[in-house]
């Protein structure tokens, strides 16, 4: 299966050009400010992609994710759309399992304090995940801001390397946008926009 990753077009959807693939895969923040509009200008955009099967998560600038009730959610977005918060689904015998959960950072959306906190939603992910999409990185992998500070989850790393998935794709530190193998595991960063906020870096294109 031929797959598409993208992450933090934060509005911006409409200039990529993308390839043909099997499934796309957006790792959040596909708004800039959370609001309705942009919402709506996003899924409208991603629902009429010619690609078979579409999944997102929500990032830490879309609040309207964490602050609408799940009925409000669900009743939005397009029945060829899948939206994966905290959640599992199986297409074509691959378990994809997606989280929009952050570390703590200026209160942002969908953010959770280090340790304990954050790791209840790690607890979460099954050991049978093939694909694991979360908007933040793993600590020490494609985690490293325009300072040289590693903003990546502990915790994350931790679950990500019990479990081995095939790949685990984010976004969320623009500068790190990449891939990198890992015990055997393909770790992308695939994140569109660079630190200024332009859209500069290409979708990430990997096969299952």
């Amino acid at each position: 299966m031929k797959i598409i990753s993208i992450s933090d077009t934060h509005g911006k959807h409409k200039g990529l050009t993308l390839p043909d693939a099997d499934m796309i895969i957006h790792a959040g923040d596909i708004t800039s400010n959370g609001d309705e509009l942009q919402v709506k200008s996003f899924l409208n955009w991603f629902s009429n992609l010619n690609i078979q099967h579409k999944i997102f998560i929500a990032g830490n600038h879309d609040f309207y994710f964490e602050q609408k009730p799940t009925e409000v959610i669900q009743k939005l977005i397009p029945e060829n759309i899948i939206y994966l918060n905290d959640q599992l689904v199986t297409i074509e015998g691959l378990n994809i399992w997606g989280s929009p959960i952050t570390p703590w950072f200026y209160d942002w959306a969908f953010n959770r304090e280090r340790g304990e906190d954050i790791k209840k939603h790690w607890d979460l992910i099954p050991t049978e995940s093939d694909l694991i999409i979360t908007h933040g990185p793993i600590h020490m992998v494609l985690d490293s801001t325009i300072n040289g500070q590693h903003a990546g989850c502990e915790e994350l790393a931790k679950r990500v390397y019990e479990i081995k998935p095939k790949a685990h794709i984010c976004g969320h530190i623009h500068e790190s946008y990449g891939q990198e193998y890992l015990n055997g595991i393909n770790f992308i960063n695939a994140s569109v926009l660079n630190e200024h906020y332009k859209l500069v870096n290409e979708p990430v294109v990997f096969e299952v």
